[in-house]
């Protein structure tokens, strides 16, 4: 008996553990990675409904042209040499997130591509597009000087293949920041036609709002590539390119037989012009040297050193970067101390720094997102600072649907300098500023343009002394300009641009942008990351370009180990 009764207890013991182990195995399941720990429910899975995120997600890679800036903390501002007097630079500590950001700034021939690209989506010969590919090109004739021999440059310097890889100049913050939107949608869109979502390389011969964007693909697919292009002549190819091909990347295991969805985690978010704090930080580069000094912010030049000759053995004595040496004197003696350019010099002409990033003191200074004011409130937010917030949601139509700008929808704003640009383009979704009701019992905004938050609305204001209820006065900072107002006239046939006639007390407004970086026409102070200028958004120079930027999601450093994961 005593046999038999270890016999049925060993069975028994066996079969709990089988029991406890088949539980455990289907309670534990999302281990894999591809179901869910709290349902049990397969990720992705066409039997459970295709729910879930893709957890096959391998990290965000760095896109085209640029490398990753693993944020950190730092000193934004200066805090050493102040030759203007006014240390509008108040040294502030700031934490920056990590992000991506063009090893170089945006050439010539980039810039080109983005022109040929408008030139042949929205024809500037026909009447409804033609200023949405005239606002776009840069002004060629800030080359000129009253008293200066420039003119082939106006002539040459942004077409002529000798310019190709120089950095592109004449373009406004406005049309930078265009760029930036412009270059989403090509990279997003190169994706998905080489993993097969899209059918063939033949996208780019568009018409119209016959166009991808990344945002109007998200809302829905169908709605791309099937606008007015009948409306242009006939013998143009149906554009329907948006179906799915039926093996869409089946090979990456994420998904087949369905579009793209922003959970999988395959396009990239937009990109954009770097904030002032990014740039510096990104310029300053402290990874080089974690000194006292260095994590103090007193590191002066976007390389080690305090001066602007290299120390290198093989390259010892030369300019290490693009700038004005001395009255007249832009290049050094011929042959002798030379930095090689009189004028910009092509992009990588010169060692990068501890980031990998060229050219971020001297040759050209570069727009960054910031609207401008002269002293930052030492009470502002420390966390991925940025002054110009504005708050918008997408336009929906009467039958609840985002709505799609066509060529009759597109609205033109008319700046100062009587160029027309346009809000909305074509096959792109429309969006209005938030409202009032959008920001009911909401604690971290209350409205949707932020410019001149937290920097005296009322106090600094021409009329303080108003009820800022009183609609029929628009409180404004610093006495700055309204914007301009543009009217169609039937009359005349074009529009007429009609703005406030009070006297000016400054240039300060909340479309002043800041420009950083120093550049060829500068001298040494302001090759300084600290250093800040500022223009209205709409105006050029011969000596100011650009280079995006875009967030880094996920891991700030990539995934590197820390001591408390290793």
């Amino acid at each position: 008996m005593i046999n038999y009764f270890k016999f049925f207890v060993l069975i028994l013991t066996i079969s709990v553990f089988t029991s406890c182990e088949q539980l455990s195995k289907l309670s534990n399941s999302g281990n894999s990675g591809n179901t869910s720990t709290l349902t049990g429910w397969k990720f992705n899975d066409a039997e459970y409904g295709g729910f879930g995120i893709n957890k096959n997600y391998k990290g965000q890679k760095a896109p085209y042209g640029m490398v990753l800036i693993e944020g950190g903390t730092f000193t934004m501002g200066s805090v050493q040499d102040d030759i203007m007097a006014d240390w509008n630079t108040t040294p502030t500590r700031m934490q920056v997130r990590s992000f991506y950001m063009d090893e170089a700034e945006v050439s010539n021939s980039e810039y080109l591509f983005y022109l040929q690209w408008l030139e042949r989506v929205f024809p500037p010969r026909n009447e409804d597009y033609t200023n949405i590919y005239e606002s776009a090109i840069p002004d060629t004739l800030v080359w000129r000087n009253a008293l200066g021999s420039n003119e082939s440059l106006s002539e040459t310097y942004l077409r002529h293949p000798a310019y190709a890889n120089y950095p592109v100049v004449g373009v406004s913050w406005i049309q930078a920041n265009d760029y930036c939107e412009w270059r989403t949608d090509r990279v997003n869109q190169k994706m998905l036609m080489d993993l097969g979502v899209l059918k063939g390389r033949d996208e780019i011969d568009e018409i119209g709002k016959d166009h991808f964007s990344t945002e109007t693909y998200y809302a829905n697919p169908k709605l791309l590539f099937s606008g007015d292009s009948t409306v242009y002549g006939k013998g143009l190819p149906s554009f329907k390119r948006a179906d799915l091909k039926k093996d869409s990347i089946e090979d990456t295991k994420v998904f087949k037989g369905r579009h793209v969805k922003p959970h999988d985690g395959i396009l990239y978010p937009d990109f954009r012009l770097p904030t002032e704090a990014e740039w510096e930080y990104a310029a300053k580069a402290l990874i080089e040297n974690r000194e006292y000094n260095s994590l103090r912010g007193r590191k002066k030049y976007p390389w080690n050193g305090r001066y602007t000759r290299s120390k290198s053995a093989a390259t010892k004595g030369d300019q290490l970067a693009n700038f004005k040496q001395g009255k007249g004197d832009y290049s050094g003696l011929a042959g002798w101390t030379n930095d090689g350019a009189d004028i910009t010099n092509e992009i990588k002409s010169y060692p990068p720094n501890a980031f990998g990033l060229y050219d971020m003191a001297g040759n050209v200074a570069e727009w960054v997102y910031d609207v401008y004011r002269p002293i930052i409130d030492t009470k502002m937010n420390d966390f991925n600072y940025v002054r110009g917030n504005i708050f918008y949601k997408k336009l929906i139509d009467e039958d609840g649907k985002v709505s799609i700008a066509n060529y009759s929808d597109v609205v033109y704003d008319t700046l100062p300098n009587g160029k027309l640009i346009p809000r909305d383009i074509p096959g792109r979704i429309m969006y209005v500023p938030i409202t009032e009701k959008d920001v009911q019992l909401r604690t971290n905004y209350n409205k949707s343009d932020n410019s001149s938050v937290n920097d005296g609305d009322l106090i600094n204001s021409r009329y303080y002394n108003k009820d800022i209820r009183d609609l029929a006065v628009k409180p404004r900072m610093y006495n700055s300009p309204l914007s301009p107002k543009s009217t169609f006239d039937y009359d005349a046939g074009d529009f007429v641009t009609k703005y406030d006639d009070k006297p000016r007390t400054t240039l300060i407004g909340d479309r002043t942008r800041v420009y950083k970086g120093g550049s060829w026409r500068d001298r040494e102070f302001w090759l300084d990351p600290a250093q800040r200028k500022y223009l209205p958004e709409y105006m050029s120079t011969d000596f100011i370009g650009f280079r995006c930027a875009l967030d880094k999601v996920g891991n700030m450093n990539n995934g590197k180990k820390t001591p408390f994961n290793k």
